[in-house]
């Protein structure tokens, strides 16, 4: 089953272009940008990729961010990410990236946005690949400072497709943040937003109906609500759901505990997707083979994660016809 799950075509919809630093970039950028680090090598940085929850992560993830600094830092990170992409045969994704992560710190959004598009451009010439941006709100910080962000990611709508609301989710409810989603809908960005991961399921049923996202990115404790499991189903409302995140921050202790392959023969709209593969262990190639190991399944099951992305994504229609058959022709093989 790994050679079907390595060559079959994959989307990627919750991909955190920052969460994709390997410790080897990560040590190069530093070095080049004359920041020290708080570990001697990759490998020990490596060895503290112990969380404990999405906090714990999310503590060294801002601190590995620092080391982006420049239009060329920001470029080769997304060109890595790429090349991850290449590899697994992921043939279409759509990147978030923080802006208040680097503006707080003094980096330009001119600067983030600028490096991280033009290794899209390159990747979709040199590999093929096609990709968008999606630009999330940090739901730590206030609504003022989401406004504020909105205004420079209004100034880049030739590159945007979409905003989204990540960071923790405790405290920090969907409503928090309706009147900025609801300025950006009239702007015409589409919208997703992080719930049901660490927060309770009415964060689900918030972040559809206060945010009318377009995708909720986890969702997976929507189980904790069979309505609004019916009402996933129905409305095929896609989750975009992360399992060796979903193990790495113990929202599952293990991955045969999880509930992705029970939501997809439900009917929900799962996807499969890697989240900061460089913290938690694997990219698309290892999220798919993980949940395979631990639940036995179809090659239509399988497929049908990349057909639900798919449908799922941003692009046009032309092209999502044109990425389906592609994979019914692989299944076909």
């Amino acid at each position: 089953m790994y050679e079907f799950i390595q060559d079959l075509p994959k989307v990627e919809l919750h991909l955190h272009i920052e969460g994709s630093l390997e410790p080897e970039l990560l040590f190069e950028l530093a070095k080049r940008n004359q920041i020290d680090l708080p570990f001697e090598s990759p490998e020990l940085l490596r060895k503290a990729y112990d969380f404990q929850d999405l906090q714990s992560f999310l503590d060294i993830y801002y601190q590995g961010a620092n080391a982006l600094r420049t239009d060329q830092d920001f470029y080769d990170l997304t060109w890595a990410y790429l090349q991850r992409c290449k590899a697994d045969n992921v043939i279409h994704t759509e990147i978030f990236f923080d802006p208040q992560t680097h503006t707080e710190r003094g980096v330009s959004f001119d600067t983030v946005i600028n490096g991280i598009y033009r290794a899209m451009q390159d990747g979709e010439r040199e590999f093929g690949i096609t990709s968008q941006i999606i630009a999330c709100f940090l739901r730590h910080l206030t609504e003022d400072s989401a406004f504020e962000t909105f205004t420079s990611i209004n100034t880049h709508k030739d590159k945007i497709i979409g905003v989204g609301l990540d960071s923790s989710e405790r405290d920090h409810p969907p409503e928090k943040f309706a009147r900025v989603f609801q300025h950006a809908k009239q702007a015409g960005f589409l919208t997703v937003a992080h719930a049901g991961e660490e927060g309770s399921a009415q964060n689900i049923v918030d972040a559809i109906d206060m945010l009318s996202v377009s995708r909720v990115d986890h969702g997976v404790r929507c189980v904790e609500d069979q309505a609004l499991v019916k009402s996933l189903i129905n409305s095929q409302m896609p989750l975009t759901v992360c399992p060796l995140s979903n193990i790495k921050l113990r929202v599952f202790d293990e991955m045969h505990q999880h509930n992705i392959v029970e939501l997809l023969r439900q009917g929900v709209a799962v996807t499969i997707n890697s989240d900061d593969p460089a913290y938690f262990g694997g990219y698309m190639t290892d999220n798919f083979v993980a949940v395979s190991e631990a639940h036995p399944m179809t090659k239509q099951e399988l497929a049908q994660f990349t057909l639900n992305a798919i449908n799922a994504s941003f692009i046009n229609e032309t092209l999502k016809a044109n990425y389906r058959a592609k994979v019914l022709a692989y299944l076909e093989r």
